[in-house]
């Protein structure tokens, strides 16, 4: 009781700063509209205001931040389309570029509007005006008048995916911090973790034990997914202009992760005089960087969004578009996933280059992907290689394009190695919405 009193404290105290901010935070939002940052028609969104109708009847909403987490509960989504046609499905993201690719993924009748910001007025507008029955978070998207705002609401809460990193884990963990975690925490009917370490994370900050489930990785059903605005034209004419060459794909590549592929990239040049590297930056802005950079070098580079050639001379084809990163990985047999070659950075998701039968390769920095790493690495050690650093990455490029077996052995690894990973994954999710949330609120008479 003494620590519900406590976490209910600070929560007051919480809830006060942030109403004293919302002037602050609302021009906040509003500056970043004219930073290009926000939606410049539908920015009102994050602060609560509504752009459609809300239709008639229950409705459920799925709340993920940004595009990663998004295109992960996507599947989850089209299993309560088809099979809860009684319920509408709202869902919400906070980025733009999350916007304009789920956008075109989300089965019909979806309504997507994004998320309201943190503040008691947003959340309140939100709530009042959308009366959701249920909120399912995705990852990490733990905020408290979110939260506790909705199940003050009658909102039923559950926590897909649910994973934190140790940063994040010791701030939550602070001596008056953790009162207001283990308040929010106590709120959810559902939580599914990652792997074993994230429920003891999540019980050893005061998550009920009773509401923990696991289900597998999320990341691993995307799969499922098909790009409904993929040129098929487009891409079997890039096919058929890679057909013959040794070809490699750096994907996600975060700033500074450019120059390590670019300095292994030339020296796979000189042994390899026809390799094409296909470089798909995580922000697009960076792709136009690196072409401009490797022109005025003299290097021969397409650049996608200006929708350059690619001809038997084009040495770097740099993708600066998003939404075909799936579609590219159909195009190589070797994908070499960013966002874990520096210090600092947390790697992305490789199941996708996994799903179409590339052979994986990543740094060592793989982070909140680390248990996706060691489940695949365990069924099949060819299945991922981590390498040390730019040096190590340029040998086992030049061994995989010079010995054809080899390759093939790491590409069938890897797509087996997903495979055994992902089946049920989202089945196994959609069963326990079904049990925890969705049985639960219709024996309460939700």
């Amino acid at each position: 009781m003494g620590a519900t009193k406590g976490g209910e404290l600070v929560y007051m105290i919480y809830k006060a700063v942030t109403h004293g901010l919302t002037p602050l935070i609302n021009l906040h939002i509003r500056w970043r509209k004219f930073r290009g940052l926000e939606h410049p028609l539908r920015w009102p969104e994050r602060l609560g205001r509504p752009s459609i109708s809300r239709p008639p009847g229950p409705l459920i909403w799925f709340h993920a931040v940004s595009l990663g987490e998004g295109m992960c509960v996507v599947p989850v989504i089209k299993r309560c389309v088809e099979r809860r046609s009684d319920v509408t499905v709202l869902m919400t993201t906070t980025t733009t570029s999350a916007f304009e690719v789920l956008k075109t993924l989300l089965p019909c009748g979806v309504i997507y509007q994004f998320a309201p910001v943190d503040t008691p007025a947003a959340v309140n507008a939100f709530l009042g005006y959308w009366k959701p029955y249920a909120l399912v978070l995705v990852e990490s998207e733990l905020w408290p008048n979110l939260v506790l705002g909705a199940s003050a609401n009658g909102v039923m809460l559950a926590l897909l995916n649910a994973r934190m990193s140790t940063k994040s884990f010791n701030n939550w963990s602070r001596p008056v911090v953790r009162l207001l975690t283990s308040l929010m925490l106590s709120k959810f009917s559902l939580i599914v973790p990652l792997s074993n370490i994230q429920a003891i994370q999540l019980q050893l900050l005061q998550a009920p034990p009773f509401v923990i489930n696991f289900s597998g990785d999320l990341k691993l059903g995307i799969g499922e997914l098909v790009n409904k605005t993929k040129n098929m034209r487009n891409m079997e004419d890039l096919q058929g202009k890679v057909a013959g060459r040794c070809v490699w794909m750096a994907s996600s590549i975060h700033r500074g992760e450019e120059e390590v592929m670019l300095h292994v990239h030339r020296g796979l040049m000189q042994k390899h005089p026809n390799i094409l590297a296909i470089i798909v930056p995580r922000h697009p802005h960076l792709g136009q960087k690196i072409a401009l950079d490797l022109q005025k070098e003299g290097v021969n580079v397409a650049l996608r969004s200006h929708g350059d050639s690619l001809t038997s001379e084009t040495s770097i084809y740099v993708v600066d578009t998003l939404g075909e990163l799936r579609e590219f990985y159909g195009l190589t047999p070797i994908a070499v996933i960013g966002g874990s070659f520096l210090p600092g950075f947390t790697g992305h998701n490789f199941s996708e280059a996994a799903a179409a039968g590339c052979a994986v390769l990543t740094g060592q920095h793989v982070g909140h992907f680390s248990h996706m790493a060691m489940a695949m690495q365990q069924l099949n050690p060819l299945s991922v290689t981590q390498v040390g650093g730019g040096m190590e990455l340029e040998e086992i490029l030049d061994k995989l394009v010079s010995n054809p077996e080899i390759l093939e052995a790491r590409r069938v690894a890897a797509k087996q190695a997903f495979h055994a990973l992902s089946s049920g994954v989202v089945e196994n999710a959609w069963t326990l919405l079904q049990l925890h949330i969705f049985r639960k609120a219709r024996a309460e008479g939700g």
